[in-house]
């Protein structure tokens, strides 16, 4: 797709002066012909549809929406970290992935986050400058902007520009998020100043306002990607990790790229399905589960018969993820085999329908490669904390362009360092890493840690049927896995499928359930073939979708409950 780049010369001013917002009530689902914009977030679902009115594309709301999110919900994301994007240009029918994950330092070793030989500390590291890589959001922005967008960055970033330096009134999740991180922020001292007062939580309906990210995003709409990655606002972020411990210098900001990758291409039940490829697991684990899945006639089974064999499928998908994936550009990755239909049938042999396994072994792909090297295969190892709070928003134009985008700083509040002068936190990826070896994922000088991030685009019949995402760590891949599973095989709608209990399978010792799920009879139920439930339930992910429906209008979906609601906008209602 060419971008139009005449759409440039429309009047910053015209997008300042509309973010006086029409006054639509907050919706988590909304149908309609034009654009559809679904996040977390009210003012960013805003700040999307404001730059469609304008006349901008998919792309264009998209980063208008991920920068204002960056404002309203800064412990999920914001441009101190770094996420995946899949878009859909409509004229070409193609679909392409930017790649914007954070990089580990040149000065990385895959010892880095070990002391006399054994593994730190996990919450030590993430409250530390070790634990920061390269941010590439920026980067990302960049490449989307100028490839396939139609604006600048100086028109995209005004609505977000506005509400930092306006403010947002804080609500119960936010003052909630900060509360728990208290410990953390109160280490650092421009992120106490932000966030806490006098050493507590700011409390729910405080108006927030951000100047200093304002002045950043300033920077960024004056001077573009540069301003970022080199000059004043680069000396500020490498002087911050440094100071506490970290590696980031001048030029690692300096050097870093993002990468455009080809989507992983598997097929469900009549869709094509597009997902997120290395470094991010989020594809290649959705596309083996879903495999290993279609062997059933699920649509014929009572309910819990069929949510039985979806975790089942989830527990095999993850023992070979664990296993095996890792950055492409440092390890050969049995992609193929893991995907490929007849590695399923093989993984589907192992499992029971009427009980569940314990923890399932890694399979064997190689053979599924077509691959005549061979190449040595890599023991699974155990499981390590992932960080559960990113953020995930998708974009619909008149024009048919899709983008499904899940971005991060990790952790809730990332490494809790807030970059002095310019109101932005920054990242605790690096502890994606596996923190000793022999593994894939180990640290090494400029690889990208394993995500989980699985922003996801289906097609029917060669034509947009709806794209998913979520937040939450490694829950990530199994909310995208069953909210599909939930519309596809259980015949739920979107809204139906988004809101359902989740379950996360993730071949631990115990499923990962929310709140009010054990005890209910779709638990017990299940318990009835042994599956069996973490016995510290909490909120699982924070779903967006979009719907192509027949008619030609777009559903847009958000969270009816988690995450204090989430806001669904359409160009042009429905009547």
């Amino acid at each position: 797709m060419t971008p139009i780049r005449s759409a440039r010369t429309v009047l910053v001013s015209s997008i300042i002066l509309s973010l006086s917002f029409p006054a639509y009530a907050k919706t988590p689902v909304a149908t309609g012909t034009g654009g559809a914009v679904a996040t977390i977030s009210e003012p960013a679902s805003k700040a999307a549809l404001a730059i469609l009115n304008k006349g901008g594309n998919a792309i264009d709301a998209a980063v208008a929406a991920a920068a204002t999110l960056g404002v309203t919900d800064p412990f999920s994301c914001g441009i101190g970290g770094g996420g995946f994007m899949v878009i859909y240009l409509a004229k070409d029918k193609r679909v392409i992935t930017i790649d914007h994950r954070e990089t580990a330092p040149a000065a990385f070793t895959p010892a880095v986050f070990q002391e006399n030989g054994k593994a730190m500390d996990f919450e030590t590291a993430v409250a530390s400058g070790r634990s920061v890589g390269v941010p590439g959001t920026v980067r990302g922005w960049h490449e989307a902007l100028d490839r396939y967008g139609s604006m600048s960055f100086k028109q995209v970033l005004a609505p977000a520009i506005a509400v930092a330096s306006d403010g947002f009134k804080v609500n119960d999740n936010f003052s909630h998020l900060v509360e728990g991180n208290v410990g953390k922020f109160s280490k650092f001292p421009a992120t106490a100043a932000l966030y806490l007062k006098n050493g507590k939580a700011i409390a729910a309906g405080t108006t927030l306002r951000n100047p200093d990210l304002a002045k950043a995003y300033r920077d960024l709409a004056a001077g573009g990607v540069k301003a970022f990655y080199q000059g004043k606002m680069a000396k500020a972020v490498a002087d911050a990790v440094q100071a506490n411990g970290g590696k980031v210098t001048l030029a690692d900001l300096s050097n870093y790229e993002a990468r455009l990758r080809q989507p992983v291409h598997s097929t469900y039940r009549g869709y094509d399905l597009y997902g997120m490829p290395l470094p991010s697991s989020g594809g290649v684990a959705v596309a083996e589960a879903l495999n290993i899945l279609e062997g059933y006639d699920l649509k014929s089974m009572p309910r819990e018969k069929a949510e039985h064999l979806y975790l089942e499928a989830s527990r095999l998908a993850f023992a070979d993820r664990n296993a095996y994936l890792a950055d492409p550009e440092y390890v050969e990755a049995p992609v193929a085999g893991l995907i490929s239909k007849e590695y399923a049938a093989r993984r589907r042999e192992l499992i029971n329908p009427a009980q569940a396994s314990v923890q399932a072994p890694a399979g064997d792909p190689y053979p599924f490669q077509n691959d005549v090297s061979y190449p040595l295969r890599p023991n699974a190892n155990k499981l390590l904390a992932e960080g559960a709070h990113t953020t995930h928003l998708t974009v619909s134009d008149k024009d048919g362009n899709i983008v499904s985008y899940t971005y991060t700083i990790e952790s809730w509040g990332g490494s809790g360092i807030v970059v002095p002068g310019y109101g932005f936190l920054l990242n605790n990826e690096m502890t994606d890493f596996d923190f000793s070896g022999p593994h894939p994922n180990v640290p090494e000088a400029g690889k990208r840690p394993r995500s989980s991030m699985s922003p996801t685009l289906a097609f029917k019949d060669g034509k947009p049927a709806f794209s998913v995402g979520s937040p939450g760590g490694a829950t990530i891949i199994t909310t995208v896995l069953q909210t599909i599973f939930n519309y596809v095989d259980l015949g739920m709608s979107m809204a139906d499928a988004v809101n359902a209990p989740r379950l996360s399978e993730r071949n631990g010792m115990a499923t990962d359930v929310e709140p009010g799920f054990v005890g209910s009879a779709q638990a017990r139920a299940l318990e009835k073939t042994g599956q069996h439930w973490d016995q510290n339930p909490e909120e699982i992910g924070a779903a967006n979708a979009l719907v192509f429906n027949p008619d030609g209008t777009v559903t847009a979906v958000s969270e009816g409950k988690r995450h204090g609601v989430g806001s669904a906008l359409v160009q042009k209602s429905a009547h």
